[in-house]
């Protein structure tokens, strides 16, 4: 998957140049993961990583049900499961398929990478709080949050794709939530009229991006990869992380999170982000193997030599080999002013 110009994470469509894009000396889509080799101490066990399949992951959705009671129901079912050892509401199927079985068609499951669940766990909403979900479709972390928040208090849900908003629509009916107000507009220019202009106590910024990330789960999403995509993503990422900043409240909770390896996507964009805004990062608690974002990035090839703001240490890269699961980047800021 790719990311279109206002958060979609959109097929590749073969309109991007492959060789002429990608480098010289181009063998394949895989040949894109030499650029993070230095950031990596296991190599070998990253690349084995990013080219097994991704296991099958199931969220209880505790708005309909409890954890006890899915696991319960799966058994009843003779589906084979394994609780995660960091989220005992996250259960890896043996099977494929995790729509196939009662509890799901009913709304007590919803499938969702395990790694992905993890931006709305460090947000950690709590019940009657306003918070805003700046790139939210399909839902996996809207119906999330709300569960996280007892269904209660004011989620806004914010996509620019009317289709995606549909699958959002359509996941918060089956999962019972009731506390989301969905709104069709480019995050970049969110307003809170419609909120009576009150800024939110947390905002989730998970947005569109070069999913490198999501290798295991989608093959062909190193394909079409050019660093023009990256370099252009990149600025949108910018302009919403500024504006989920500019609406949160004094003393308010921003995460920001990706699903790709590139600093440009990242640590630059936080970087950016602590030059032109009242915030500051803080340490993330992780519950899953990670590591401290980089403070210095070299590309050669592309003419890249950057260094950041040495606080995006605190943001946390995880790679496929940690804890298998895709690849994600995560970081937690408070807004202070």
């Amino acid at each position: 998957m790719a990311a279109g110009p206002h958060g979609l994470k959109r097929p590749v469509t073969g309109r991007e140049s492959k060789p002429t894009n990608a480098g010289a000396g181009y063998r394949g889509p895989m040949d894109v993961l030499d650029r993070y080799e230095p950031l990596v101490d296991d190599v070998g066990a990253f690349r084995a990583a990013c080219e097994r399949p991704l296991p099958s992951v199931v969220r209880v959705n505790t708005i309909k049900t409890t954890v006890e009671r899915a696991r319960a129901a799966l058994a009843a079912e003779d589906v084979e499961f394994e609780a995660a050892a960091w989220h005992p509401g996250l259960l890896r199927l043996a099977e494929a398929q995790p729509g196939t079985n009662w509890p799901y068609v009913h709304g007590w499951l919803h499938g969702q990478e395990e790694v992905s669940a993890v931006p709305a766990t460090v947000l950690d909403p709590a019940p009657g709080e306003r918070v805003w979900d700046a790139c939210a479709a399909p839902g996996s972390k809207t119906t999330q949050l709300a569960a996280l928040m007892e269904d209660t208090g004011r989620l806004v849900a914010t996509d620019s794709n009317l289709g995606r908003i549909s699958a959002l629509r359509s996941n918060a009916e089956r999962l019972g939530v009731t506390n989301v107000a969905v709104t069709h507009e480019d995050a970049r220019n969110h307003s809170l009229k419609p909120f009576a202009g009150a800024g939110y106590d947390r905002a989730l910024v998970d947005v569109p991006c070069s999913c490198e990330g999501t290798i295991r789960k989608n093959p062909d999403a190193l394909e079409e990869w050019t660093y023009e995509h990256v370099r252009g993503i990149a600025g949108v990422q910018k302009g919403i992380l500024r504006r989920a900043l500019q609406v949160t409240r004094e003393g308010g909770t921003v995460v920001y999170s990706t699903c790709t390896f590139a600093p440009e996507e990242n640590e630059a964009v936080l970087d950016h982000a602590l030059a032109e805004e009242p915030c500051e990062l803080l340490d993330v608690d992780l519950p899953l193997e990670s590591v401290p974002g980089v403070t210095a990035w070299t590309d050669e090839a592309r003419g890249v030599d950057r260094t950041f703001d040495s606080s995006v240490q605190k943001a946390r890269r995880i790679y496929p080999q940690h804890n298998d699961t895709g690849g994600f980047f995560l970081a937690k800021f408070e807004v202070i002013g």
